[in-house]
């Protein structure tokens, strides 16, 4: 069996007192697209660090693909390709010229600097200077830096981060294709949930330097309660009858969000509670059951004070 592309075991990071990161085990499988998730601040850019061999772990260890940072810092680069939130490109240089800078210190044929560009569909303006480059272009060739070498992972630090909605959708598509396209592991950090849901096929969620959450995105979704969203004319009383009726209720001025238990049929749930709404002689809006989503795992952590 081939190892994960990260492992961590009880990784942690301290400063001046303050403990960042807590004793974090997390496992990237091969292949994924990996969502990191956490609030600004809860720890994702030290441990992402950490994982790169830029910062010492106050204790604890980290792997990727079963070579321990720790122990062989270089052989854990070959690995990985990173893009944190500072580009570091010379402006008045065209992409193609940043790019060869890399080449050149990484020691690799030029025409890999053909490769990346086609990968990240930038070869059209290699020849452009970078200052005249929008910040989705420069995110672009952020990662074709990264992919320098084809490494098998890829660490990604908020890559959609001030792109405007038409940049994070072509962004978001571009990561979903990639580990069909080049067979890396992608690990992208973000506070973006609806980003991450439409990207991931895993996620690990981060709290004040602990990791809550972390599995496959589809079976974390699998274990979420059914919801119903109800609108009726008196939500008060219906909020009493769902209640009354083993339901927890969440109110807002748009109407009643109605928890069930987790195995209850949210079908048969609906009709009944619909039934039981008209026969107290409430009229009803509206009732529908409410698709599971990644916020709802990350509410019921939050609910469970992980937040």
């Amino acid at each position: 069996m081939s190892a994960p592309a990260v492992r961590t075991h009880a990784l942690s990071r301290s400063f001046k007192g303050r403990q960042a990161v807590d004793g974090v085990s997390m496992t990237v499988p091969a292949r994924s697209v990996y969502g990191f998730l956490g609030r600004n601040g809860a720890g994702k850019t030290t441990t992402l660090k950490m994982l790169l061999g830029l910062l010492k772990p106050t204790s604890g260890s980290a792997a990727l693909f079963g070579v321990d940072v720790g122990k062989d810092r270089l052989a854990a680069a070959r690995k990985v390709g990173a893009l944190l939130e500072a580009h570091g490109f010379y402006g008045n240089l065209s992409g193609g010229e940043n790019l060869d800078l890399t080449r050149a210190l990484l020691g690799l044929k030029r025409a890999e600097l053909d490769r990346v560009l086609d990968v990240v569909e930038m070869r059209a303006h290699g020849d452009r200077r970078v200052a005249d480059y929008s910040l989705g272009m420069r995110q672009r060739l952020g990662i074709a830096r990264a992919m320098l070498g084809a490494p098998p992972l890829l660490v990604l630090d908020e890559p959609t981060n001030g792109l405007d909605p038409d940049g994070i959708a072509d962004m978001r598509q571009f990561l979903r294709a990639l580990p069909e396209r080049t067979g890396a592991t992608i690990l992208v950090s973000s506070h973006l949930l609806g980003e991450i849901e439409q990207t991931a096929t895993h996620v690990g969620i981060l709290s004040e330097g602990r990791l809550v959450v972390e599995g496959e995105l589809a079976a974390l979704k699998a274990t979420l309660a059914p919801e119903l969203f109800i609108d009726a004319d008196d939500l008060e009383r219906a909020d009493a009858l769902a209640r009354a009726r083993g339901f927890s209720v969440l109110r807002t001025a748009e109407g009643l969000t109605a928890r069930l238990a987790p195995r209850d049929d949210a079908r048969a749930a609906a009709a009944a509670l619909n039934r039981a709404l008209v026969e107290a002689g409430i009229a009803v809006f509206s009732i529908a059951h409410k698709a599971r989503s990644l916020e709802g795992i990350y509410r019921d952590a939050s609910k469970q004070g992980a937040f």
